[in-house]
């Protein structure tokens, strides 16, 4: 007889199990036992050990990744060149709305603080916890701020700028090097763009195998956490999820239907012909696998004419990242609060500017933005085993950012379209 086997479990429903197990188990283990030096070994010696070697993992292939991806979306921008007017408008509107998204999430973390409610000593124990300790604020300076910011931006070593973790440089030099890239003939730079998608390619296998254990890594870390400071750890992630879910959903309602009405479109026909990519997109959590859901519809249902809709929909796949910049910068202010990090006006002005860049690199698959999070949470001050605290919760706000990454492609696809006066509408589609 033929025995059934059962499919196993995707990856997110196993991350997800990993959290509860983590928080209760970690809960219940702190309502037992208390302080109890059992219970210290076990977070010390086992859990705790298990969460920093999957953070680790993940920190190994940051600088590969964040070379090769910033310098690959960059250089895609070649094609700018041979469309000219379209491409231009379509990469001034993705980092015109992709900041606005920023800040919207920016504004909402400030006014409504999901991360400050905690503690002074949870949050003291929560520093001294972290492998990388938050580093003191710089010491007063005659020099500048504007010329210090600009300095430390603008490598004079990018090796060096790698070695000693400086983010800021190393993505400066990868935009670099992708600009030197798209402005150079595509015959003599063609081998160097084969080393950098391998490099790519190889750096997502190895972040699929640290994949793996995420959901091992999740009950561990939360484990840690609960098992230490007991539950109401928790109520600051759960407002955190709230606000990034509202500035997701007000981009979505307003920024979205503000720019389809300018053009001409009701909003309620827009959102109703693009239900299919957008359920795609929540199902997908991949803007690269939603990409020839969104080409069909944007070119049948909307009337897009396909030359348009063929190149603003691939390049914003990669470059056009609203919901991951406003995650990026609200998780950002998030973990900041947590951590009890103060961001000046200056430094979240710096937060927009490094969330907005990192989307050109982002790549289109699930997860893909958490390993570029690292190098902007370390330039301000936060600890990079901060992103640990969101793991478990990434899933769901992973499948609703997909949902505005790729709804803004499609959006970015009828404004070009009309700004060229290629866009035909009828008395049904007008708004």
């Amino acid at each position: 007889m033929k025995r059934e086997t059962t499919a196993p479990l995707p990856l997110h429903t196993r991350i997800l199990i990993g959290l509860v197990v983590g928080v209760v188990g970690g809960s219940l283990s702190r309502l037992l036992f208390g302080e109890h030096p059992l219970l210290h070994s076990l977070t010390t010696y086992v859990t705790e050990p298990i969460g920093r070697l999957f953070l680790r993992l993940i920190f190994m292939v940051v600088i590969p990744l964040l070379f090769s991806a910033l310098a690959l979306g960059v250089a895609g921008l070649g094609e700018v060149r041979t469309l000219g007017r379209i491409g231009l408008k379509t990469f001034l509107y993705s980092l015109t709305v992709t900041g606005i998204s920023v800040i919207i999430g920016l504004t909402l973390v400030n006014l409504f603080r999901p991360g400050a409610h905690l503690t002074p000593e949870t949050r003291a124990s929560l520093q001294h916890a972290t492998a990388t300790p938050v580093p003191p604020p710089p010491t007063a300076s005659n020099e500048n701020p504007v010329l210090r910011t600009l300095m430390a931006i603008v490598p004079d070593n990018p090796l060096r700028a790698a070695v000693q973790g400086e983010m800021l440089a190393v993505m400066f030099f990868s935009l670099m090097v992708g600009i030197g890239i798209a402005m150079s003939p595509r015959a003599k730079v063609e081998p160097f763009i084969n080393v950098l998608e391998g490099l790519y390619e190889v750096v997502m296998r190895l972040i699929e195998i640290a994949m793996r254990m995420a959901p091992y890594a999740v009950a561990a870390l939360l484990f840690t956490l609960t098992a230490r400071f007991g539950a109401s750890v928790m109520k600051p992630l759960l407002a955190y999820i709230a606000v990034v879910l509202g500035g997701l959903g007000l981009h979505l309602v307003v920024t979205y239907s503000v720019i389809v009405r300018y053009c001409g479109m009701r909003p309620g026909f827009f959102f109703r012909q693009i239900n299919e990519v957008m359920t795609t997109a929540f199902s997908t959590s991949s803007s690269n696998a939603t990409l020839p859901t969104a080409l069909r519809v944007t070119q049948d249902k909307l009337r897009v004419p396909r030359d348009i809709a063929s190149f603003v929909l691939t390049l914003g796949s990669t470059a056009n990242q609203n919901g991951t910049a406003l995650f990026e910068g609200v998780t950002i202010l998030f973990l900041a609060q947590f951590y009890g990090v103060e961001l000046t006006l200056g430094a979240q002005a710096l937060v927009v500017l490094v969330s907005v860049l990192a989307g050109i690199g982002t790549a289109g698959v699930p997860g893909g933005s958490l390993p570029l999070m690292v190098p902007i949470l370390q330039s301000v001050g936060v600890p990079g085993e901060g992103i640990g605290i969101i793991l478990g919760v990434d899933r769901i706000l992973d499948m609703s950012r997909t949902v505005l990454n790729v709804t803004g492609d499609v959006t970015a696809a009828v404004y070009v379209a009309h700004s060229e006066g290629r866009l035909p509408l009828t008395p049904d589609t007008k708004g």
